[in-house]
């Protein structure tokens, strides 16, 4: 009876390892719908080729993704370079692979708007799409206050929108006067009457783009399937991602970051 019980306990582990559910997270830049129709396609392929089981999970906001993301909540994540530095930090997440392009910051104006030089952005009213958005929200910032000496933080005029399409849609609506976003988001805009209404007054330095990164809690045979899958993933699908080529990458490869996080400073607890 005690060997038919272990053997019964055996079956049942083995069978809930084999059933686990990989949950991707990806940080929310755009709407959700737009983030499915263009994510989906990947998790459908990395099923295909691995064998996993894989889920596409979508928060409704960034700060949202964040507290799943510092909680561990992500088997598999794509999170801006800040994210991961505390990711790792908090929950052991480890960097594995990344678009080769560097990630770029962006400030936009409505092109009726007047204002044609970074000078000009003193006293306006900011949208950016989080506190932590890396590059749309940090380096526009860090960049102001350093090279131009404008404090957006100081001044206290600024407003947190969810999403960098919120952002882009807040300025040509006239909600704010400059917005923080990336090339890759703005670029991929769908809405074609909002895009065509701004124009990009400032583009901050290129900095080691979005990774996409593992739990600890993943088993290393599952994180070397995946890893290989992504670095193999067909062209069209790395495009349609918004992406150029993705290459394999370590937690060191943001060192750089962290070296920022320190200088800005920013909360590394």
């Amino acid at each position: 009876m005690r060997t038919l019980i272990t053997l019964f306990i055996s079956t049942v582990l083995i069978v809930s390892l084999e059933a686990r559910v990989l949950v991707f997270g990806v940080v929310p830049q755009q709407s959700p719908i737009e983030l499915i129709k263009d994510w989906q396609p990947v998790i459908a392929y990395l099923e295909n080729v691995t064998g996993e089981k894989v889920v596409l999970k979508i928060e409704r906001s960034i700060p949202e993704f964040e507290k799943v993301l510092y909680s561990g909540g992500y088997d598999i994540a794509y999170m801006n370079p800040y994210h991961y530095v505390l990711a790792h930090k908090r929950q052991g997440y480890t960097a594995a692979v990344k678009d080769e392009k560097k990630v770029v910051g962006i400030l936009v104006v409505r092109k009726n708007s007047g204002i044609n030089d970074v000078s000009m952005l003193k006293g306006k009213q900011f949208l950016f799409p989080a506190p932590d958005a890396f590059a749309a929200t940090l380096l526009t910032k860090y960049e102001l206050l350093k090279k131009y000496g404008i404090d957006v933080n100081g001044e206290k005029k600024y407003r947190y929108v969810n999403s960098h399409d919120s952002v882009y849609k807040g300025i040509a609506r006239g909600v704010g006067d400059v917005g923080g976003g990336v090339e890759r988001t703005y670029n991929s805009l769908d809405d074609q009457e909002t895009k065509e209404s701004l124009t990009i007054l400032y583009k901050t330095k290129g900095y080691p783009s979005h990774p996409i990164a593992f739990n600890p809690s993943l088993p290393a045979h599952i994180r070397t399937k995946i890893t290989k899958a992504l670095l193999e993933m067909p062209v069209q699908l790395v495009t349609s991602i918004n992406m150029k080529h993705l290459v394999a990458v370590d937690d060191t490869s943001y060192d750089e970051i962290r070296d920022i996080a320190v200088a800005l400073p920013l909360t590394q607890d």
